[in-house]
């Protein structure tokens, strides 16, 4: 496992750009650190190491997420959820705790939504039956970023979407004076209305939403 991280960073500490990373930074309101490196030179450099016959064994896998998200570069957090996401045919019912610890670490929306979308989307596909469960204990955490997941979660189902539970957490949630909750509403029933427009514009109409919330909601309206 050490082997394994130490050759991906010293990989990527060879692409270090000071400057570029000064601008990640400053983009990312000096949230966290960076390495300068940009996505598709970073997918480059990394896509070896996601490989089936490269990548750690799914037992190892807990560790070595958590290892990447310690480290200080965002880089690191980046490919820690592209490796995840070679591992969903392979995702047991345990992982789900994983996914909690990177969404309440490091939080920020760049990582947040990624995981939400791509990781926790996927998740309640495989375990339909932990969902209720697991979106209950999230939208009751006061936790913003787990709630945001409640939220974004569903982003790629399109015409799949459980609209019932998505109205519900919208509810819950609609009054919450926090940018990224309202943002995060906005673009879940963006995206919904692109399956089912009529629905959506009706639940907007119906409900005392934040002016942010309908402005994004209503794009494709």
């Amino acid at each position: 496992m050490q082997n394994y991280i130490k050759k991906i960073k010293n990989d990527l500490e060879r692409k270090r750009n000071s400057e570029y990373a000064k601008k990640m930074e400053q983009y990312m309101r000096d949230q966290f650190k960076f390495l300068g490196i940009k996505a598709d030179e970073r997918r480059k450099v990394t896509k070896k190491y996601k490989k089936k016959k490269n990548r750690p064994e799914y037992k190892e896998l807990e560790d070595i997420i958590k290892k990447l998200w310690q480290l200080s570069e965002r880089e690191y957090q980046y490919f820690a959820i592209e490796l995840l996401e070679k591992y969903k045919k392979e995702f047991t019912e345990e992982i789900f705790s994983l996914f909690e610890y990177i969404i309440i670490n490091k939080s920020w929306w760049d990582t947040v939504d990624r995981i939400s979308k791509n990781l926790v989307g996927e998740y309640f596909k495989k375990f339909p039956e932990k969902k209720k469960e697991y979106i209950e204990k999230w939208i009751n955490s006061n936790n913003i970023w787990l709630q945001r997941s409640t939220l974004l979660f569903q982003l790629a189902y399109k015409e799949n979407t459980d609209k019932e539970l998505l109205f519900k957490l919208i509810k819950k949630l609609k009054n919450k004076d926090e940018f990224f909750i309202q943002k995060a509403i906005g673009w879940a029933l963006r995206e919904y209305s692109k399956s089912n427009k009529e629905v959506v514009k009706k639940f907007i109409n119906n409900n005392d939403l934040s002016s942010l919330a309908t402005r994004e909601g209503s794009k494709y309206i």
